[in-house]
């Protein structure tokens, strides 16, 4: 296959999926150059290494794997080098990511899920552990099957069913008081 049909499939069949990846790197990254640098990297990846993917198979959890390989890569390589940054800095980032006018995204699912999404429901999703918190997102956010969630996270679809109802348990414990706040919950 030449460069330009491999360009041609790649454009074809490969970034259509670019929004949802995007979604889920903002997701982990919590920053938005951050989350653009692991969908270049991932897309850059991915381009290289076409030739490797297998045609039939399921491309988003191909996708979703050099992503999150990327990320863990990219985080022991920061964590070894040790990158130091002031307090300032943080306080300032942080202010800026709840400003919801200082963050635009043009990713439908990325804004949908921070504008419709109280605080408190935004805060109980980020104090769940990592596992249970990245198969919610996947599956209740991203909507994501479970075959392609177990694909991405290279375990049995088992376990991302029991991920996902012990998470959902989590968050409905963290939420009780919310719901009966908002009236979704009445003492019987």
């Amino acid at each position: 296959m030449d460069i330009k049909q491999k360009q041609k499939e790649f454009e074809r069949i490969a970034v259509p999926h670019m929004d949802l990846l995007f979604s889920y790197a903002m997701r982990i990254t919590n920053n938005e150059e951050d989350a653009q640098d692991l969908l270049q990297e991932t897309y850059l990846k991915a381009f290289r290494f076409w030739e490797q993917f297998e045609k039939g198979t399921n491309l988003k959890a191909w996708l979703f794997r050099i992503m999150k390989n990327s990320y863990i890569n990219r985080y022991r390589k920061e964590k070894k080098e040790g990158e130091s940054v002031s307090y300032n800095e943080i306080e300032e980032f942080y202010d800026s990511l709840k400003d919801e006018s200082a963050v635009e995204s043009s990713d439908l699912q990325h804004n949908l899920y921070t504008n419709l999404l109280d605080d408190e429901v935004t805060d109980a999703l980020d104090s769940l552990p990592n596992d249970f918190r990245t198969v919610i997102l996947l599956c209740d956010i991203e909507g994501l099957q479970y075959e392609e969630i177990a694909e991405f996270l290279q375990c049995p679809i088992g376990t991302v069913r029991s991920r996902l109802h012990r998470g959902r348990k989590m968050l409905q414990k963290k939420l009780l008081t919310y719901a009966k706040k908002k009236g979704y919950i009445t003492d019987v």
